[in-house]
């Protein structure tokens, strides 16, 4: 997003460069008309030093009179800071995801954020695990076509589910280290076993998803690559057995 008060500015300092040169060109050409009128007489180029000056002069007039009521109007407020640097960023990331790398190394940066996030509270060792499973699943993903394309939604659901689990968990355990003891430890442990038990859940259902993609792509037969193969070694060896025949000297009885 553009920053409107920078805009103004910047709006208003170009219609003040335009005038000023607009004024130096019109007093240069309103000076050379009124030497070279006198000088050579009235004429054709007279007339055309005349009215290149006029041009001159009622442009820099109307430049100076937009820079005047764009002054007057009043500058858009200034920026928060922190909402600045949310523009800054949102541009920055932008600018990141157009290179042809750009969404992967976001992704990763992301996914390292919310780790340091989680360091120190019972939520890192499950969301490590998940992570795991996550990047398995996403190699998986593309081989998992017709039946399995249910599998891949509900998987992606509870992979945001999960996340989500693990940064409530975090925080309930950050509130607990001011009241250890209480309903909220309770909470809390309910809460560790609900996310260790979903993340056991998704690693199994990336295990299944492993299988799939290794008996779907189980050949029933000889690979065809393989049998033309062994075609042609059995080709070579009936040429080589021709030849070495044709080479032997017949015996006469």
């Amino acid at each position: 997003m553009v920053d409107e008060r920078a805009r103004h500015f910047r709006r208003l300092r170009r219609l003040r460069a335009s005038a000023r040169r607009w004024s130096v060109l019109a007093g240069g050409l309103g000076g050379a008309a009124a030497v070279l009128t006198p000088y050579a007489g009235l004429g054709l180029p007279d007339a055309a030093w005349a009215g290149a000056a006029g041009s001159a002069i009622a442009v820099a007039a109307w430049r100076w009179v937009d820079h005047r009521a764009l002054a007057a109007v009043p500058p858009p407020p200034a920026l928060d800071p922190a909402e600045a640097a949310a523009r800054s960023r949102a541009r920055l990331v932008a600018a990141v995801e157009r290179l042809p790398v750009g969404p992967g190394v976001l992704a990763e940066v992301r996914r390292v954020r919310s780790r340091l996030a989680l360091r120190g509270t019972a939520a890192a060792e499950p969301w490590a695990r998940l992570d795991r499973a996550a990047l398995t699943l996403a190699g998986l993903t593309g081989r998992m076509t017709g039946l399995a394309e249910p599998a891949v939604r509900e998987a992606a659901e509870a992979d945001r589910s999960l996340r989500e689990l693990a940064s409530r968990v975090a925080g309930v355990e950050r509130a607990l280290n001011m009241a250890p003891r209480g309903p909220l430890a309770e909470v809390h442990a309910a809460l560790v076993t609900q996310l260790e038990d979903g993340v056991a859940a998704y690693e199994r259902l990336v295990v299944a998803a492993a299988g799939y993609v290794a008996e779907d792509a189980r050949p029933t037969t000889e690979h065809p690559s393989a049998a033309r193969l062994t075609e042609a070694t059995d080709l070579l060896h009936g040429v080589a057995s021709a030849l070495a025949e044709l080479r032997t000297p017949l015996r006469t009885p």
